[in-house]
């Protein structure tokens, strides 16, 4: 996770005991560390930066905007470029929806640091 999430969030803690906060379910992080972080992002059979791409669709489909916003600078670590993630958003549109396309493009824009007062 660390190589991945390092480079959206530079200086931070990457470790399943610095994540933890001692409240209601915080096994929840272990859980995501082993079974997405390692397990599937460590795969071999797609590059980190077609992973991005990947979940930024499912991401901008289910509607997980929270998570969109961290996915939108892991991708532009990963080496998308704000026009590729912008394309993700457009093309979502046709297949998840509009109104989930322009959640999904408030949540960019408030990652990118471009919060504008039009939704």
């Amino acid at each position: 996770m660390g190589s991945i999430v390092g480079a959206a969030y530079p200086g931070s803690s990457m470790s399943a005991d610095d994540l933890r906060d001692g409240l209601f379910a915080d096994e929840i992080t272990e859980i995501g560390l082993v079974g997405v972080w390692a397990a599937l992002w460590a795969r071999k059979g797609l590059s980190k930066r077609d992973r991005s791409l990947v979940t930024l669709g499912i991401l901008i489909a289910l509607g997980a905007e929270d998570e969109l916003g961290s996915h939108v600078r892991i991708g532009l670590g990963n080496g998308l470029t704000e026009d590729e993630i912008a394309e993700v958003v457009y093309h979502s549109s046709g297949y998840a929806g509009f109104p989930r396309a322009m959640a999904a493009r408030k949540a960019a824009r408030a990652a990118l640091g471009q919060n504008a007062n039009i939704s």
